[in-house]
């Protein structure tokens, strides 16, 4: 009998997470981990520890490029704007990296919450309406 240690059953269930969610849920789980990220560098940045800070922006970078890339701009009205706002947290993102600016990093906080939030109520409105 094989145990898994914590850490691989965590790794397994979320990856059984990702692998069985909803295009709609993907995009809420995106956000909510972009949320995550950005608070817990801004916490890392008034703590003084900017290697962690870094680490964190550079994932949360990463998470809004994903965002970014997979927008499809002729879907939808309103796709030109939201490309437009990724675009510019990525660049608040790598302000608030490079100068070490918590500031930018708050500022993209609230951005991210009101996102997930945001993308959470579609997604519960697109369940609910199946």
């Amino acid at each position: 009998m094989i145990l898994m240690v914590p850490s691989n059953a965590r790794a397994a269930y979320l990856g059984a997470s990702v692998n069985t969610a909803s295009p709609e849920r993907l995009l809420v789980m995106l956000c909510e981990r972009l949320v995550l990220d950005v608070r817990r560098a801004k916490d890392a940045q008034d703590a003084g520890t900017h290697a962690e800070a870094h680490t964190l922006l550079l994932h949360a970078q990463d998470i809004v490029v994903e965002l970014r890339s997979t927008l499809r701009t002729d879907a939808w009205d309103g796709a030109t704007q939201l490309a437009a706002l990724y675009d510019w947290m990525f660049g608040q993102l790598v302000l608030a990296n490079t100068r070490r600016d918590s500031g930018a990093t708050q500022h993209v906080l609230g951005l991210a919450e009101q996102l997930a939030d945001t993308w959470r109520e579609a997604a519960l409105q697109q369940a609910a309406a199946s």
